[in-house]
């Protein structure tokens, strides 16, 4: 039986020829009647390989050429799909045939053990490589800090290569193969990768999909007139066809980017730039942009790479009459990339960036046939809204219906759970979600707003706007942890009543992220209490962004007031690392596992249950600054008795029939051993 094509060995005179002294596979064409991967070509790409790793790869062929093969069909023409199979197949064996071996290792461990990043122990922690640690090499030596946290994953702010002057904060990528010479070079990052698994910590990096900078050699040589390469981008020699998209285009940034389309003079036309004149969109709908990617991503992975975010994801697809973002498409060339990664270096994940509609989330894991094939983690924007909403209103209802209204994450892919992130808020309240508790979506968003900007009557945040839209009334909100939770204007007064109150209220907020599965992710800093920037605009580069307040470089001063009995940073770090270590022991809390959220008898409290075969896991968290009642034997007799896991202390149950929780206290309630 020949395991390439999964039928009996033919003679040499059949179709399956023997062209080596080995057996030669039927093509894979066998098994659907297509075009399949150009068999002597691999051949002679693994022919240095061992006959059980040359096994291995048509073994992973088999397994995922399917995915591969479907995704393909929904983005291209026949004829061009096939082709681009035939070269990606190709390049999965090269960048196989070149990947460490320590790596290649990783690939079997992780292989064995395919939920590895949906495991409890999972922390998460983001960054930027200068805010952190001022180069790679610094970055490498704040490990065992992260260690100390109980990080087992770090993103870093992108690190490739991007234009000079304003690069949107690194996102305008002039070399995908290159770092920025100001952290360092390739061997630095592939240094850093080894430290980081040596240390158990996983490297994410930014993948930006949909744009390059105009300074990138696509851009260059389109500019130059190079027909393939103006192949690359959106260009149109006159505003009728921009002007027809922008019917129904929305702007991301009103202030400094207004429109979709920029004129380049030496084009000779208007540029899809979706972001920023100096952000080209790039053409998915073209073969050979796909191609130029998928290398993109095989190369990073061989580099140590271990999550590949795909930034601004939701964009790639242009369609005239829509928004251009969510398109279906997107989780395609999501599904093709991932298939090409399992094949090559399945130790490797997809991340999705898509702040999107809360009941979109979802889909960026794959949806109907492709259900959990697209990408294998996502950001829970949601959740994090939703966190902060309950925080200014002191009120679960409309969090228990929004998130009770998410359909559930396919069991093999993850949430990504967080506060806050390198970017503004932006208030993913649903409309529908907002009308069914008695709320006005636009009023509540507004409302929102105005609390985190320090706005509202009693509010203690000090939030900044950023880019507020007049026209629909938009305004997103800037801000460390801290500076939003009120305990930078705690700490300005020096009131210990009110730091004490604001410190409960981080920890709560991040009791939920961690209690909610997936893998919960620490902005740099939070973990510190760290206050806006004073000095944010000090670099004219950033000077009109103000979400560089919220990118401080951190603090050596407050990493060493961890150590100081009674600090703000020390019972925030301490207070987390125990949080991660009582997660870390939970096995309702792997990511497998569903959140479920039901209306409770106290709307102060939010109940969350993980009913897991190991034992159920009841969570409730007081999101007032009030003592709240929860009357346990009435409403939930099954979390009686009980550990509070977070603790590790029963719980007491009063004459009154209820569990009585401090305010903003977190309960992660467990039946007794």
């Amino acid at each position: 039986m020949c395991w390439w094509c999964g039928r009996p060995r033919r003679p040499a005179n059949s179709k399956c020829q023997r062209i080596t002294p080995r057996h030669r596979r039927a093509p894979i064409s066998s098994l659907d009647n297509r075009v399949a991967p150009d068999r002597s070509a691999v051949d002679d790409i693994l022919a240095g390989l061992s006959p059980d790793r040359r096994d291995l790869f048509e073994l992973r062929v088999r397994r995922w050429l399917p995915d591969l093969r479907a995704a393909l069909a929904l983005l291209y023409p026949a004829e061009s799909a096939a082709a681009l199979q035939r070269r990606l197949i190709e390049a999965a064996a090269r960048a196989y045939r070149d990947r460490p071996a320590d790596l290649h290792r990783l690939d079997q461990a992780r292989t064995l053990a395919p939920d590895w990043f949906q495991e409890p122990a999972m922390l998460g922690y983001a960054a930027y490589c200068d805010r952190l640690g001022g180069d790679l090499r610094g970055v490498r030596a704040q490990l065992p800090y992260l260690s100390e946290l109980g990080v087992t994953y770090l993103h870093l702010m992108p690190v490739l290569r991007a234009r000079d002057g304003d690069s949107d904060g690194g996102y305008a990528v002039a070399d995908y193969r290159d770092v920025e010479p100001a952290l360092g070079t390739v061997q630095d990052l592939r240094d850093l990768t080894a430290a980081m698994r040596a240390a158990g910590i996983s490297l994410v990096l930014d993948l930006v999909l949909n744009h390059v900078a105009r300074e990138h050699h696509w851009a260059r040589a389109a500019r130059d007139g190079d027909q393939t390469y103006r192949g690359y981008f959106h260009i149109h020699p006159d505003r009728a066809e921009p002007d027809e998209y922008e019917k129904t285009l929305p702007e991301v940034f009103p202030d400094f980017a207004p429109g979709s389309f920029s004129w380049d003079p030496e084009l000779s036309g208007w540029v899809w730039t979706t972001f920023n004149s100096f952000q080209w969109d790039v053409n998915w709908a073209n073969p050979d942009v796909f191609f130029e990617y998928a290398d993109i991503v095989l190369w990073l992975a061989n580099v140590g790479v271990e999550v590949i975010r795909l930034d601004a994801i939701a964009f790639l697809w242009k369609r005239k009459g829509t928004n251009c973002q969510n398109q279906p498409e997107v989780h395609a060339i999501a599904q093709a990339l991932r298939a090409v990664l399992r094949i090559a270096a399945p130790a490797t994940l997809l991340k999705a960036e898509a702040i999107v509609a809360p009941r979109e989330l979802v889909q960026y894991f794959g949806r109907g046939r492709s259900h959990g094939k697209a990408s294998d983690l996502a950001y829970h924007n949601t959740l994090m809204a939703q966190v902060w909403s309950m925080l200014a209103t002191r009120d679960t209802a409309l969090a228990v219906r929004a998130l009770g209204a998410l359909p559930t994450a396919p069991t093999t892919t993850s949430w990504i759970c967080y506060l806050r992130c390198h970017d503004d808020i932006g208030w993913a309240i649903d409309d529908a979600d907002a009308g069914a508790v008695g709320l006005g979506g636009f009023a509540h968003r507004s409302f929102l707003s105005d609390y985190y900007l320090g706005e509202f009557p009693g509010s203690t945040a000090r939030g900044l706007v950023f880019q507020p839209n007049p026209a629909t009334g938009d305004r997103r909100v800037s801000g460390t942890t801290a500076a939003l939770a009120g305990l930078e204007a705690a700490e300005a007064a020096g009131d210990p009543a009110a730091i004490d109150i604001a410190l409960r209220r981080i920890l709560l907020a991040h009791a939920i992220i961690m209690g909610w599965g997936g893998i919960p992710v620490i902005w740099m800093g939070d973990e510190l209490g760290m206050p806006n920037d004073p000095n944010w605009q000090a670099d004219p580069a950033h000077a009109a962004d103000n979400r560089w307040a919220h990118r401080g470089p951190m603090s050596s001063e407050l990493q060493a007031q961890r150590f100081v009995d009674g600090a703000v940073a020390h019972r925030l770090f301490h207070g987390l690392a125990q949080m991660a270590r009582a997660r870390s022991a939970l096995p309702q809390l792997h990511a497998a596992t569903p959140a479920a959220v039901a209306p409770g008898p106290n709307p102060g409290i939010l109940m969350v249950l993980r009913d897991h075969p190991q034992g159920e896991l009841v969570e409730l968290f007081n999101v007032t600054e009030q003592w709240q009642p929860w009357p346990v034997r009435s409403h939930y007799p099954g979390a009686v008795p009980a550990i509070d896991a977070l603790g590790g202390n029963p719980v007491q149950i009063g004459d009154d029939g209820c569990l009585w929780l401090e305010p903003y206290q977190a309960l992660w309630l467990v039946a007794p051993c």
